[in-house]
């Protein structure tokens, strides 16, 4: 008989995370009216981001295709970063032509806390294919630094006097 292991979370916060974000999206789809029409008036539409971090930089990456630049807005308000944006069903479309309505439409909005190593002032967003991409620049004092071992005097006749022997 073998014996497997059982790590219901490899990776620890982030398949928690990823966990907690499907069990949202479950109850959003449980939630949402059968009937079409209803259901594009109720919108429901949060974008996916995804935040990693380097040594110089703090990166959000929010899915946003469909919307345009002047339909977002961004700010930061302390250690507070809100991203605000609607996308806007295209009106031009006859509702009773659709069989099938999958996308989501309507307003949404994420707040996500910076940590206090970002410098809330260098801030830089851009759009490309779809995807938002907001980066702050870390503190100075947040980088890493390179630390270098000395060798202290006494220790260093110890070693030379151990190498002579």
């Amino acid at each position: 008989m073998t014996l497997t292991s059982l790590v219901p979370f490899r990776s620890g916060l982030n398949d928690i995370a990823l966990l907690q974000n499907r069990l949202n999206s479950i109850f959003q789809d449980f939630a949402r009216p059968n009937d079409g029409a209803e259901a594009l008036l109720a919108g429901n539409f949060i974008p996916a981001v995804d935040v990693y971090e380097d040594a110089e930089k703090l990166t959000l990456k929010f899915e946003v295709p469909g919307i345009r630049r002047e339909d977002l807005d961004i700010r930061v308000e302390g250690r507070t970063l809100t991203v605000k944006g609607e996308r806007k069903f295209e009106s031009e479309e006859k509702e009773e032509n659709f069989h099938r309505i999958e996308r989501r439409y309507g307003s949404f909005m994420r707040a996500f806390t910076l940590p206090v190593t970002v410098n809330t002032e260098k801030v830089d967003a851009t759009s490309a294919e779809g995807v938002l991409n907001i980066t702050f620049a870390k503190k100075p004092e947040a980088q890493p630094k390179q630390i270098q071992v000395q060798v202290a005097p006494a220790e260093h006749k110890q070693v030379e006097a151990k190498a002579k022997a």
